[in-house]
């Protein structure tokens, strides 16, 4: 009888390591496979910061250049979706899809599309993102290389470390693009297996970009402030109202893409009638403050410069009639922008320096609007100094906690 129990448990303990020396093997392999993908989809995304922020630079010089040609570039965007990108532009539909095991392949020429599509957007003044453009890319690049493997979990994975790739290089922050490429696939769960593959595509997409010179953005705080009773309230304060911003902005850009839709069912038409007027409005408020990414609003609040108390309500506004129009490029830059905004207004009526308080909010409004929880609170810390990361942690935590489960991302799960 002793002897029979020996024997099985030496059985399950072999089996056991058998299992685990397949689950390393495994996993060397796709880090293996995680670095070539992570130096590919950074130099793509080096090339298409660069760009960006050179047209940015161009329509910001001559914005009454530009602006008047916005709803015609956009009917010939959407156009030239129609006739050659059919389903291309819901790319990130289509990430989710494959996320999911809903979708088997994500066509290579969703990247050119996706690229030029958010270079005229911005060029000619739309009120965009670009993070849509780099986990689009990130995705599909992973998703063909990983379509090699002979798995689903490894091309999952894959596709989790081409999402975490695409987000590290544009915005240089490795440690929370993995940890957004792990949750924004499906609330409240945490891909965990996928994260060193995921990490070292980041680490690899962050440097090559850098060496390839796309600067990351950061802006070190002087000082935190010290933990007190008041300050825990005033963080208290400023996560909700941040949280309920975030989630804002997930439902109206849900139901403004789906009025759109209804009232204007003809894409090409719908470009061109809310393209006109929104070069219209962009032009009166302020002639193009409101436009591209909103890095303006973000350097204007961390810097303590004047703000209007509005700025972030506008910048909502706009950016989700231009997303809403069939416009491309992403959401995460405007909310950044929404939220630093927001909290370099509040900050004088709480008695908190403006740089914390938009500094927080910068983080937290994305969390709330992306639906995830360590990648905003990771953000802040790479991006404005690992000092502040308890103040992030905490802020955003709420955030997250009251956006009532809405998320900018119609395929989240």
């Amino acid at each position: 009888m002793t002897s029979a129990r020996g024997s099985r448990r030496a059985r399950k303990h072999r089996l056991f390591c058998r299992y685990e020396v397949e689950i390393m093997k495994k996993t060397l392999v796709l880090i293996a496979v995680a670095v070539p993908t992570g130096i590919a989809v950074g130099a793509v995304d080096a090339v298409f910061g660069r760009v960006l922020l050179y047209l940015g630079a161009v329509r910001d010089a001559h914005t009454a250049w530009f602006l008047p040609f916005l709803g015609l570039i956009g009917a010939l965007m959407a156009w030239a979706y129609k006739r050659y990108g059919a389903g291309c532009e819901n790319g990130m539909g289509m990430v989710f899809e494959a996320g999911h095991a809903e979708r088997e392949a994500i066509p290579l020429r969703l990247v050119p599309f996706v690229i030029c599509a958010t270079w005229l957007t911005h060029l000619f003044g739309g009120s965009a993102g670009r993070e849509g453009v780099a986990v689009q890319l990130g995705a599909a690049i992973s998703h063909r290389i990983g379509g090699w493997l002979r798995d689903a979990e490894s091309q999952r994975i894959m596709l989790i470390a081409g999402i975490a790739a695409g987000f590290s290089g544009l915005f240089g922050t490795p440690f929370a693009a993995t940890a957004f490429a792990m949750e924004v696939l499906t609330a409240g769960k945490l891909e965990h297996r996928a994260l060193l593959p995921a990490a070292v595509a980041a680490l690899c997409a962050s440097t090559t970009a850098g060496l390839l010179g796309l600067e990351k953005f950061s802006f070190p705080l002087a000082a935190a402030p010290e933990w007190s009773a008041e300050l825990a309230l005033e963080l208290t304060a400023l996560g909700i109202v941040f949280g309920l911003t975030g989630a804002a902005f997930a439902f109206c850009l849900k139901r403004a893409k789906k009025l759109a839709q209804n009232r204007l069912k003809n894409p090409v038409l719908r470009a061109l009638v809310m393209g006109v007027a929104l070069s219209a409005v962009l032009y009166l408020l302020y002639r193009g403050r409101y436009c591209g990414l909103g890095t303006n609003l973000i350097n204007a609040s961390l810097a303590g410069e004047p703000i209007y108390a509005w700025d972030w309500a506008l910048k909502l506004a706009l950016t989700v009639l231009t997303l809403s129009a069939g416009f491309q490029g992403g959401e995460v830059t405007p909310l950044f922008s929404i939220g630093a905004s927001l909290g370099a207004a509040l900050a004088g009526l709480l008695g908190l320096s403006a740089a914390f308080c938009a500094a927080l909010g910068y983080a937290a409004v994305f969390g709330s609007a992306t639906n995830t929880l360590l990648a905003p609170a990771l953000i802040g810390a790479e991006v404005f100094g690992w000092a502040a990361a308890p103040h992030f942690f905490a802020v955003c935590a709420l955030s997250y906690a009251v956006n009532g489960g809405r998320s900018i991302y119609s395929g989240q799960k």
